[in-house]
């Protein structure tokens, strides 16, 4: 985080160690679909940095366009940061040349120590799943300095990033494709420019997507779209009415949406008049990721019958949280015994669920 040189092999065993905690506690609190955690990475885009050749020096995202509205809440926010205790996603490298994906050993280690850890720590576990980046997300973020347009730079992200959607799968994972960009973008990269600008944006990350995805089987592929996991007012997110549309459009069987926090909850209903596609599955947050409230289990089932009415299914409705708990390394907005107790609660509520509605 300060720019220190790393003892590889100390942060090979440090993450080995994190992995096997983390799938320890799950197993523990009766999650049926677990994660690594992306122990090994400083944080959930960042670490393609290492994986992609070609990044370099320091960009600067824009500010989040919903704190320039609240200007005492912004410097409050911004304060941690500060304090340079947690690795920032503000200023990420850039492209500066044509990039290509130089480390699918790096890759594959990952997955290994994910699959190997599972089968030591939970050998009757059939299936879990571990994510990686959408182009859009990367574009958005480690910003263009070397193709001539933003379209071929998409391109190249999203040839380089299929590397690791078909990694995962080959080697027996469900794939998490995480895509704030499909949601947060507007109201950060797009908050100067037009709504058909954004929605246009999004349709070509989209199409990226499938293309990145093209033959591999729907069941094993979700994408996760968010207003971004940070805690601030959300008062600018572009509506769930917006973007379903073009989300539903991805060749995925699971769509996963955040419903738990105070600013989305509503557009649950959204999904009764958007329906998702006859062979996609809706992965529910009902876990919202930025509080240390404890949701009561007769919430979490409340919250999924809500959903499995929206969707018309219950069995097409499946528990999630809004987003992770952490989306970069030392961020700790949640404390690790209230996450493990939420988590809780959720299988909770979805025992509760379940043996109403199935």
């Amino acid at each position: 985080m300060a720019g220190l040189e790393i003892d590889e092999s100390m942060l090979s065993d440090r993450a080995y160690q994190a992995t096997k905690w983390v799938i320890e506690q799950q197993k523990a609190v009766g999650i049926d679909l677990p994660n690594n955690g992306e122990q090994g990475r400083e944080a959930f885009f960042l670490y393609i940095q290492r994986r992609i050749r070609r990044f370099g020096g320091k960009g600067k995202r824009k500010p989040w366009g919903d704190l320039m509205d609240f200007p005492d809440f912004a410097e409050f926010s911004q304060a941690s940061f500060a304090e340079k205790t947690m690795v920032s996603n503000r200023e990420p490298p850039v492209a500066l040349e044509k990039i290509s994906y130089i480390a699918p050993e790096e890759n594959l280690a990952e997955i290994n120590t994910f699959k190997d850890t599972l089968a030591h720590v939970w050998p009757e576990c059939t299936s879990a799943f571990i994510t990686a980046p959408s182009p859009g997300m990367l574009a958005t973020a480690m910003h263009n300095r070397a193709y001539p347009s933003d379209r071929e730079y998409l391109d190249a992200l999203g040839e380089a990033v299929a590397v690791e959607y078909k990694a995962a799968i080959n080697n027996g994972l469900i794939l998490q494709i995480d895509a704030p960009d499909l949601a947060m973008e507007r109201h950060l990269t797009f908050a100067n420019r037009s709504l058909s600008d954004f929605l246009k944006f999004a349709e070509e990350v989209i199409e990226r997507i499938n293309s990145a995805i093209k033959g591999l089987p729907k069941e094993k592929l979700r994408l996760h779209v968010c207003w971004g996991n940070y805690e601030g007012p959300h008062h600018l997110d572009v509506p769930l009415r917006e973007v379903l549309p073009i989300i539903i459009e991805a060749d995925v069987g699971g769509i996963m949406l955040p419903f738990a926090n105070p600013r989305h909850q509503h557009e649950i209903e959204v999904l009764k008049e958007i329906n998702l596609k006859p062979k996609q599955f809706l992965i529910a947050g009902v876990i919202d990721t930025l509080t240390n409230f404890i949701e009561h289990p007769e919430v979490i089932a409340q919250r999924l019958e809500r959903a499995a009415e929206a969707v018309g299914d219950p069995k097409r409705v499946q528990a999630g949280t809004d987003c992770g708990f952490d989306t970069a390394a030392g961020m700790g907005r949640v404390t690790q015994d209230i996450v493990w107790a939420k988590l809780k609660a959720m299988r909770d509520g979805a025992d509760l669920a379940s043996d109403r509605l199935l």
